[in-house]
């Protein structure tokens, strides 16, 4: 009772574990690259801001009065004259071109352009000077465009310090504020993540639990004895859907089995029953008797007695005290039984000869499995001829089975009423009665590679064999492997 899933629901629970365990890592990672990536842009930021004023702060806070002094000398053709600061006056312009290139903030930038304007207007102006004729045409550049350039230069310079401090300032505060919303909106986003993802992780719990819970009280109905088949339990995971549909057809197979198991049960003891109702048979009864009655007349006591002795062994042996199954011992002295009072009647015309092996003596055998056989041969075999006939029963062990043999040399079966015979008994079909009922315990009992197998000649006689395992009974009777 195979089912094919088809609901598009049905996932293996591995999937489902997957997909929780992503619900949980995806979002996390989702919420701290944002994290990581924010904290990057203003440590990226900060960083700038704060090298800008490092470089800044490098500036020689002297730059005015040393450019200033040497001018005048240069101007003056003083003793102390080096040359024109070209070079006071080139670092600073350079400076100002590497601060613009990561400055960002507007006021900044207009004031370091400012600073690298005035230093190329600057160097422009001390070559200017050299273009001067007389002294006071040189004096006058220096104060009017020398010593104003300088002070312009300085003045800007700090206040692009002062504009990048106050950005520095401003974006500490921002970041500050920042980190605490961020901070809020990681709580908020973990907080609605923790409920969906609990609900979720709920949700697949309850469809784990429950049909788990199906199960069991499914597990407790059998144990009470309820083997009827009920439809599967509904799960969305595969593994459990799975579970379900193969317990359900493990228990229509074991319902399938203890049915037929009954059947083969009933088959068995009415096989039983009509081996006993056989056994008591009227007409053997009162042939048995006649026989005894005929020894009393006729005065011989020893002979009368001993035909009750083996009358009242023939069916106590048969009883077994409820047993199916009893030692070949038992069965032996069931068959003698039945065998000495069949040859009071039957007196010079049969002769017979059991050899069981005492080794074999403690081995089972179905109960009523020898008499049968005998009796065919006395019937259908000795009785049916003028001649003396004998009956050997025989058995051997072969492996792990145990052959009986019961051979006569009777007027034995054409080779059609032997296949007939054969055929009755793998059919189970009413000619040969006793050896059909015996075959067919020992198959239910054993297994089909057990039971009786026949060989007949006309004119020579018949041989049937059974087929037994090797299995020792104990003291109850019962089988014991």
């Amino acid at each position: 009772m195979k089912r094919k899933i088809t609901n598009y629901k049905q996932l293996p629970m591995s999937s489902k574990l997957r997909r929780l365990i992503a619900g949980i890592l995806v979002p996390m990672a989702i919420v701290i690259a944002i994290l990581i990536g924010i904290l990057c842009w203003y440590s990226i930021q900060y960083r700038t801001i704060l090298q800008n004023v490092t470089s800044a702060s490098a500036f020689n806070q002297n730059f005015k009065g040393e450019v200033d002094l040497k001018m005048f000398y240069y101007v003056s053709d003083s003793a102390y004259a080096d040359g024109k600061p070209m070079d006071e006056v080139e670092n600073a312009r350079k400076l100002a071109e590497k601060l613009l290139g990561q400055t960002t903030e507007k006021k900044s930038i207009e004031a370091i352009e400012s600073v690298r304007d005035l230093c190329i207007t600057l160097e422009s102006r001390m070559d200017e000077i050299d273009n001067a004729k007389s002294y006071d045409e040189r004096m006058t550049q220096l104060e009017n465009n020398i010593y104003i350039l300088t002070d312009l230069i300085q003045t800007y310079m700090y206040d692009y310090l002062y504009y990048e401090s106050v950005h520095l300032s401003l974006l500490q505060n921002d970041i500050t504020h920042q980190a605490q919303l961020l901070i809020i909106a990681t709580i908020a986003t973990m907080i609605i993540l923790i409920f969906i993802i609990g609900s979720y992780a709920s949700y697949m719990a309850n469809g784990i639990t429950q049909p788990l819970t199906s199960l069991t009280k499914r597990v407790e109905d059998i144990k009470e004895g309820d083997f009827t088949v009920h439809s599967p339990v509904k799960a969305s995971e595969i593994e459990i859907q799975t579970l379900s549909d193969g317990f359900e057809e493990m228990v229509g197979k074991l319902n399938s089995l203890i049915q037929e198991n009954k059947r083969a049960e009933r088959r068995k003891r009415h096989a039983e029953l009509e081996l006993l109702q056989s056994q008591i048979n009227p007409h053997f009864l009162y042939n048995t008797l006649d026989t005894i009655i005929w020894l009393v007349e006729a005065d011989k006591k020893q002979e009368s007695i001993e035909m009750v002795s083996a009358l009242s062994d023939f069916f106590r042996f048969g009883l077994s005290k409820g047993q199916d199954v009893i030692t070949l011992e038992e069965e032996q002295k069931h068959v003698l039984s039945y065998l000495s009072i069949q040859k009071v009647r039957y007196q010079d015309r049969m002769d017979y000869e059991v050899n069981i092996p005492e080794s074999l003596y403690k081995y089972s055998v179905p109960k009523l499995t020898l008499q049968p056989l005998v009796e065919n041969s006395i019937y259908h075999g000795i009785k049916l001829q003028r001649e003396k006939g004998s009956i050997r029963v025989d058995a051997v062990e072969v492996g792990d089975k145990i052959e009986l043999t019961v051979k006569d040399n009777g007027a034995g079966m054409t080779h059609e009423r032997l296949l007939e015979m054969r055929n009755a008994i793998e059919n189970g079909e009413k000619i040969g009665f006793g050896l059909r009922t015996v075959h067919q315990r020992m198959q239910l009992l054993y297994g089909e590679e057990y039971g009786l197998t026949i060989s007949s000649a006309e004119g020579v006689g018949t041989t049937i064999t059974a087929v037994i395992p090797k299995i020792e009974g104990d003291e109850k009777g019962l089988l014991n492997v």
